[in-house]
């Protein structure tokens, strides 16, 4: 499972489903807390966070599910200047994950997903 979380519902639902129709199971939530139950009911072989969230930003996200789940791929992305800080903060800390910037291309979402799982399976996109 692919999990895909942004507080703006379209966003999560849309890559979600262009995951899905690639081939690749993608479940949407739109924050942190629901994210990490869904995460402990089906661990995610991928996270993709919104690095801005209510409550739980997704860096504080990447961390939990990186400590549940260590073999867990993480992506963040965000739309914000100011995420750049939380980065730096997380790094510091000894945590390095991807960032992609809003708005993101599904082709390049597509070659992120299937570089950081690699999977065997090739979306139907990336032929």
């Amino acid at each position: 499972m692919v999990l895909v979380v942004d507080d703006e519902s379209v966003i999560a639902d849309t890559l979600a489903e262009i995951l899905s129709r690639s081939g690749y199971h993608g479940v949407a939530e739109y924050d942190g807390d629901s994210a990490l139950e869904t995460a402990l009911l089906t661990p995610p072989a991928m996270l993709i966070t919104d690095v801005v969230l209510p409550g739980m930003t997704g860096i504080e996200l990447a961390i939990s599910v990186r400590r549940i789940f260590p073999e867990c791929k993480i992506i963040l992305f965000s739309g914000q200047a100011s995420t750049a800080d939380l980065l730096a903060s997380a790094r510091e800390n000894g945590h390095h994950f991807t960032l992609l910037n809003k708005p993101l291309h599904p082709q390049d979402l597509l070659r992120r997903v299937s570089e950081g799982l690699k999977s065997k399976q090739v979306p139907v996109a990336a032929q």
